[in-house]
């Protein structure tokens, strides 16, 4: 097997243990996850930020919520004025997302080959949806996000701070198998820098009271795709 036959293999196999994971937690992660999205005003700081450069830039248009769960965030997008559209790898959180949202679109697709024709998207937003990445794929995803940004688009990156690895078994009431990756702020920003995405804003948040004991400190970090192409 060739380096890119293993590479790929590797990928493709993150990607289905992903995708079985969320879909066996799909109908769970969609009653206990949004509540916590509307109570971190940080977070949704940043959210009404990335949503001001958005409908200010040059190339103002359509806005991917990818990773985008059971909709919420698609939802928010949309409610601060942008035209959002939201992908994920899993059918069954598709599907809760189409259930519970009926006026967005919603679709099925992988962030590592998005089917978006190159400069189509005003911006991006990956909210903690890179967390079960391995690291080797990530320049592949943060080189989609560049090839699909218009220039002078904008990412907005949610992502969990530290450096570990953390394989679960059990997650949202279901037995599952997922890897969650912690990392560090300057990790992040080299690999988007890598990809050709100049940060503009950081964040990074203390745990609250419920994420104390098994979370940790939280970052996003909203990026601009500066150049035409790709370092």
């Amino acid at each position: 097997m060739t380096t890119d036959q293993t590479e790929q293999a590797g990928q493709a196999a993150y990607l289905d243990a992903t995708r079985l994971a969320y879909d066996t937690a799909a109908g769970a992660y969609a009653e206990i996850v949004p509540p916590f999205f509307g109570r971190d005003p940080f977070g949704l700081a940043m959210f009404r930020a990335f949503a001001d450069v958005v409908r200010d830039g040059e190339s103002a248009g359509r806005v991917a919520d990818l990773g985008c769960g059971p909709g919420h965030v698609t939802a928010h997008l949309r409610d601060l004025g942008l035209d959002a559209f939201g992908l994920d790898l899993s059918p069954k959180m598709v599907a809760e997302a189409r259930r519970t949202y009926p006026g967005l679109r919603f679709e099925e697709g992988t962030m590592t080959g998005l089917d978006l024709p190159d400069d189509s998207l005003s911006g991006i937003v990956s909210w903690y949806s890179t967390v079960h990445t391995p690291p080797e794929v990530l320049p592949a995803i943060f080189g989609e996000f560049h090839r699909v940004l218009a220039p002078g688009g904008h990412v907005l990156v949610g992502y969990k701070i530290g450096d570990r690895l953390r394989h679960l078994d059990h997650a949202y009431g279901h037995d599952l198998s997922l890897d969650v990756y912690w990392r560090s702020p300057e990790e992040v920003e080299e690999r988007l820098a890598a990809a050709g995405l100049t940060v503009r804003a950081r964040l990074v948040r203390e745990p609250d009271d419920f994420e104390r004991a098994t979370q940790g400190r939280q970052g996003t970090l909203l990026a601009q795709k500066t150049n035409s192409t790709a370092p």
